[in-house]
């Protein structure tokens, strides 16, 4: 059976992946449902935040990819990790060729030297810890306006049809330098709150274009994405969403009061 999934995961801290967290228990939950139900993926497309090139989008083209640790100061046990699922370098030939940047129609990159972020590795260990899946990361081309991400999100609802998981990788809310390390689950500030609804609003009335006008929506975008790099995988998960579907949405909470840990699917049955 095909999966008809498109899945935006908020990953928060590096830490959620060696802590029994229930964000990580969330991912854990979700991925055993999605294999007893015998409708796990044949193939996962990430877009994570921490992959960014300047204007083109590129894809991993690798048979092997490497798992990167790509952040400093946490313990050792967290750089021991590895998420050794395989890349899928013919498939990965063929999109380039099929997909197009919304921008100027030219074929994706690929690309043979990236591998799996913590942005990938941090959310799929959890869900399917055999690694047997095989794995593409796309890149996002930080230097282009929000709706061009929108655009190539569109562009990836037909992967969804053929056994693609589209996932996207970020936090809805993702202000490093506001968190509150004491913070508890419930506790966030009033602009973490206050953009975490009007996202949430957005989801829940299928309005799902207009996430790619974050920046017009007030002071409290700027405060809640310093830098969007964190929010625009939501574009891409949102992009992928087939009409007239609701997404099922976990992880209401919110890590160290500035990010929100708020995820959805959709595609998949309450």
């Amino acid at each position: 059976m095909l999966s008809q999934f498109g899945n935006y995961s908020d990953h928060g801290s590096p830490m959620n992946v060696i802590e029994d967290t229930h964000w990580r228990q969330s991912w854990k939950a979700l991925g055993q449902e999605l294999t007893a139900k015998g409708i796990a993926p044949q193939l996962i497309l990430c877009v994570s935040a921490h992959w960014l090139t300047e204007s083109d989008w590129a894809l991993t083209g690798m048979a092997q990819p490497r798992t990167i640790h790509d952040f400093g100061g946490f313990p050792q046990e967290l750089f021991d990790q590895q998420y050794p699922a395989p890349g899928a370098p013919e498939v990965a030939r063929q999109l380039a060729a099929e997909l197009h940047s919304p921008q100027d129609g030219s074929a994706l990159l690929l690309d043979q030297k990236w591998g799996f972020d913590h942005g990938t590795w941090s959310v799929l260990l959890p869900m399917f810890p055999e690694a047997k899946i095989p794995v593409m990361q796309l890149s996002m081309p930080y230097g282009l306006a929000p709706e061009k991400h929108f655009e190539m999100g569109r562009q990836l609802r037909a992967l969804r049809e053929r056994g693609v998981l589209i996932v996207g990788s970020g936090n809805i809310v993702h202000n490093l330098r506001a968190m509150q390390r004491g913070a508890s689950d419930n506790q966030a500030y009033d602009w973490t709150i206050q953009f975490d609804t009007e996202v949430q609003q957005r989801l829940d009335s299928g309005n799902l274009a207009d996430l790619s006008t974050f920046l017009d929506w007030g002071p409290q975008a700027r405060l809640a994405h310093p830098t969007h790099d964190h929010y625009l995988p939501l574009l891409y998960a949102a992009g992928a969403v087939q009409e007239g579907e609701a997404p099922r949405v976990f992880n209401t909470a919110y890590q160290y009061a500035a990010l929100s840990m708020r995820s959805a699917i959709w595609g998949l049955e309450a």
